[in-house]
């Protein structure tokens, strides 16, 4: 299985559960309570990168809105 998959399997299960211990999700996925603790730990990598993107888009609109109205002000 690739890592994409089991990490979708571990989204999915906690989409489902609403919360659970990595030893719950591991029974559930038939995969090591270690295999899924790498996952959890790459995909929180992948949420925070995403975050990160979205702050950094938030900060560029933010200057461009500035100079708009600065440019309207004129």
């Amino acid at each position: 299985m690739k890592i994409q998959e089991r990490q979708q399997q571990i989204l999915n299960y906690l989409l489902e559960s609403h919360f659970a211990s990595i030893d719950e999700i591991a029974k559930n996925i038939y995969f090591s309570p270690t295999t899924v603790r790498r996952d959890l730990q790459k995909l929180e990598e992948k949420v925070d990168k995403h975050n990160n993107l979205i702050d950094r888009m938030y900060k560029i609109e933010t200057r461009v809105t500035l100079l708009e109205d600065e440019m309207k002000a004129r």
